[in-house]
């Protein structure tokens, strides 16, 4: 059965008055971990922010509507690593190209993404792409440690396994981050997505964070 509206769908099966999981000590850690990262990454940001105006006057930051806790919609943010024609060029990549629309099909992602600009690769790679990602977390879109953040039409795709990823905030980082990202198949990560709400603890974000750094450092599993 086709899912016409996400938020609710997965509001039919998950309670709207369920708290997200960790409660409040999982979101005092967010808002004290995230506003002192963002602190520290100001520069950075602004840096990247006239670099990129520099070379494409086009838009400095990308908000994706993405489905959240309970199914509630947001917009996650980023700095925009795509051409701004992105959806029209992707269709007509998949159109000519059957092994990258297989590819795309299996994994939503694409190893050769024609859409993806010089700088944005880079940002992609470093992601550095993600930091304004730790506005989302002080507003309380996100969590630093979380499921990663779906669009609508891959809540079909998480069967049942939607009711877990609905529990809690979506993350910044998490267990696919640090298997393997893009090395890992969508069906793995959606059991990833479940282990991690199954098995929730502070002390586990914290060792997730730990290994993300290590992940981005030695650049695994990014595209």
């Amino acid at each position: 059965m086709p899912i016409l509206n996400a938020e609710l769908d997965i509001s039919r099966r998950v309670s709207k008055a369920q708290a997200p999981k960790g409660g409040a000590s999982k979101r005092a850690f967010d808002v004290l971990i995230a506003s002192t990262m963002l602190l520290f990454a100001l520069p950075a940001m602004f840096f990247i922010a006239v670099i990129m105006f520099s070379t494409d006057r086009g838009p400095i930051f990308f908000g994706h509507e993405r489905i959240g806790h309970n199914g509630k919609r947001f917009r996650c943010l980023k700095f925009r690593s795509m051409i701004t024609d992105s959806q029209r060029a992707l269709a007509r990549h998949l159109e000519l190209f059957p092994k990258a629309r297989a590819e795309w099909n299996a994994t939503q992602k694409l190893r050769d993404d024609p859409r993806i600009t010089p700088i944005g690769r880079f940002l992609r790679i470093t992601s550095l792409d993600e930091l304004p990602q730790l506005i989302n977390v002080i507003r309380g879109d996100m969590s630093l440690v979380g499921p990663r953040p779906i669009v609508q039409d891959e809540v079909e795709r998480y069967a049942s396994a939607i009711e877990a990823y609905a529990a809690t905030r979506p993350g910044i980082t998490g267990l696919w981050q640090i298997s393997g990202r893009s090395e890992v198949g969508y069906d793995q990560r959606v059991q990833l997505d479940s282990q991690y709400v199954r098995d929730w603890t502070l002390a586990g974000d914290l060792v997730i964070l730990l290994k993300t750094v290590k992940v981005v450092v030695q650049r695994t599993g990014s595209r």
